[in-house]
């Protein structure tokens, strides 16, 4: 059973309590990532998530890294383009460790200078190891594009002139700003005591700052592009992307339930036709960008050059097809069975628990039950995925990224194409 209560300070906490497990899952979720950024601070939350573990007033980053691996080594976080988190994966009994570390980390760290100045230098290198990432770049790079000047679109990572830049009083500025009580999730999934554990919480974050004055989230205005980078590798790899819809649309199931049928696995169509039957590449597949404001839905492929343009036009050969004939009743009946049995093997993780638990928090302001979930998929139909399919698939306003090894002979092809 789920439980949502709030800390004196209005900070809101998301409780699943599963007593026939031992471990025990807890976040921090903060309503915060590049796209909150501007032009002059891109990649400061990716910073400041670093900074978290590089020591606190009474504990050293090495000090940090023991209590991590003393409790399982499970404790991390990451950055994206809305959110921020702080997790950690233990045994019940290590639960308050893990509470009163993360909270050390979020309020008491140092931001020493000379560890500023040494995290930069790793951030560079996280961003030079993205950008010998073809497939990475022809993702991160379209997105940029389609929503160009806008947060959205911006890098997690930040631009390398801007991360060099960062100075302890912007870090702490940005903490301020965005890691208030009411910008706050905490997510507790699996096996422990509830009232310790409630207590433990308001004397750990009950003393952090209720609001903050922010600037609100914009929408991006979409616009179609065609992203082009010579890279010397024997592969190319392309990036198709149609502008879709936000994670809180009411058609997220139908995306859902497309996204599966058409490239999200091996018995896919996309694969099937294109890799099996034709042969023409190792990979491809399809996946959603979906965000609070808006999406993308993306068909992405990697091959040698020769058969690129052959790929690309068999993908919208598949696609007028589904647009023409619609789905199958059969597939959308196999693919909801798939969809069902996978969020149930999920949601036995204290892990997937507590980050479904956060999301819908963060998203909704209230928690989706699995089994309204798995009503909301049951109810999709083969007309409602078949309308999505038509409003979503459209060549004409489809943006595309080419990266790698580009044949101009092919790449031409491709742009003739996307010109029509």
């Amino acid at each position: 059973m789920t439980t949502t209560t709030k800390l004196t300070n209005g900070l809101t906490v998301v409780l699943e309590r599963m007593p026939y497990l031992k471990s025990v899952s807890f976040g921090v979720w903060v309503k915060v990532g590049s796209a909150y950024e501007n032009a002059k601070n891109n990649g400061i939350a990716h910073m400041l998530e670093h900074m978290f573990f590089k020591g606190t007033t009474t504990r050293s980053a090495k000090d940090l890294a023991d209590i991590t691996s003393m409790i399982g080594g499970n404790v991390n976080a990451y950055t994206s383009k809305e959110h921020t988190n702080f997790y950690a994966t233990t045994i019940d009994e290590y639960l308050p460790i893990a509470i009163d570390m993360i909270s050390d980390m979020i309020q008491n760290s140092l931001f020493s200078m000379e560890e500023l100045e040494k995290e930069k230098g790793v951030v560079l290198e996280e961003i030079d190891m993205y950008d010998d990432s073809a497939e990475d770049m022809c993702h991160e790079m379209l997105q940029r594009e389609v929503w160009k000047e806008h947060p959205l679109g911006y890098l997690i990572s930040g631009e390398k002139e801007i991360v060099r830049s960062f100075t302890r009083e912007q870090l702490i500025t940005f903490r301020d700003l965005y890691y208030t009580a009411d910008n706050m999730v905490i997510s507790i999934a699996g096996n422990y005591n509830e009232k310790e554990t409630l207590e433990q919480l308001e004397n750990s974050f009950g003393k952090l700052r209720a609001t903050a004055n922010r600037p609100p989230l914009t929408k991006p205005e979409y616009k179609n592009c065609i992203y082009k980078d010579e890279k010397d590798i024997e592969q190319m790899h392309i990036n198709i992307a149609f502008p879709s819809i936000a994670s809180i649309d009411e058609s997220r199931y139908e995306l859902t339930v497309m996204n599966a049928i058409l490239g999200e696995n091996a018995n896919c169509m996309l694969f099937q036709r294109i890799r099996e039957e034709m042969g023409l590449t190792y990979s491809i597949y399809s996946y959603e960008s979906s965000f609070l404001t808006t999406g993308l839905f993306h068909i992405y492929a990697a091959t040698n050059p020769e058969p690129a343009l052959k790929i690309y036009e068999e993908v919208f050969r598949i696609i007028e097809q589904v647009k023409k004939t619609g789905f199958s009743e059969k597939d959308i009946e196999e693919t909801k069975k798939q969809i069902r049995v996978n969020l149930t093997i999920a949601s036995e993780s204290t892990k997937n628990r507590m980050n479904s638990n956060a999301k819908h928090i963060m998203k909704y302001g209230m928690i989706h039950p699995l089994n309204d979930i798995i009503g909301r998929v049951n109810k999709v139909t083969k007309e409602s995925v078949d309308q999505l399919a038509n409003k979503i698939l459209d060549e004409s306003v489809c943006s595309v990224a080419l990266v790698g090894n580009l044949d101009q002979k092919i790449v031409k092809g491709i742009e003739s194409r996307w010109n029509q």
